[in-house]
């Protein structure tokens, strides 16, 4: 399976503001990438603090996409504490709701299944979307979701828009949360793949170096 996260940052590295309200970082021009992107993808994951401050659809517009395809919406949601009137239940697209044992019930027409105890066991999570038939999966965040692929390996891609903005901060998110590397020989390499200028923004493109 190929792995990419996509994320849009400030040119200080955050995602979000202090209060950690997210706010939208891509111009037009990136939202279209994006879309393209999802579309082009089996599946979209994101984890439960993104559906808790952001609440997106993630679903592939028309306006970016004609005849879009929406890929299967994936929520890692350990403690599923999904809102019954989450956008990602709107049935517009197929959804997953991921838990940790023992916290699965019912969340309306999506498939809610037990991955991992305490914590979701992302390598076990691959394997049965790999059943489903996901052959390239978009990784969308936020910051801990991120964090726990590229540490654990998963990724393939990262490929990250910075914005023309500097939101500041001492403890506003950034790309990747998490515990981060505890030394010098655990930090994540890359490889810078391309550079490309998409409007008032810079996209880099990088290969996760395993």
């Amino acid at each position: 399976m190929r792995v990419i996260i996509n994320c849009a940052m400030s040119a200080d590295g955050k995602i979000a503001l202090p209060s950690r309200v997210q706010i939208k970082i891509s111009n037009e021009d990136d939202m279209k990438r994006v879309h393209l992107l999802r579309n082009e993808c089996d599946a979209v994951l994101v984890g439960i603090n993104t559906i808790l401050s952001d609440n997106p659809k993630l679903t592939v517009k028309e306006k970016y996409v004609k005849n879009p395809k929406n890929p299967l919406r994936v929520v890692v949601d350990s403690k599923c504490r999904t809102p019954g009137n989450a956008n990602v239940l709107d049935r517009s697209a197929e959804t997953l709701v991921v838990v940790a044992e023992g916290f699965s019930k019912q969340m309306g027409d999506a498939e809610v299944v037990e991955c991992g105890k305490g914590r979701i066991d992302l390598k076990k999570l691959l394997k049965i979307l790999e059943k489903k038939g996901v052959k390239k999966l978009l990784v969308e965040g936020g910051s801990t979701v991120i964090w726990s692929f590229l540490n654990e390996k998963l990724a393939d891609e990262l490929m990250v828009f910075v914005g023309p903005a500097v939101i500041g901060g001492k403890g506003s998110l950034t790309l990747a949360g998490g515990e981060g590397a505890k030394c010098f020989e655990e930090i994540i390499p890359l490889k810078l793949i391309d550079v490309k200028r998409i409007g008032d923004g810079v996209l880099l493109h990088y290969r996760v170096v395993k």
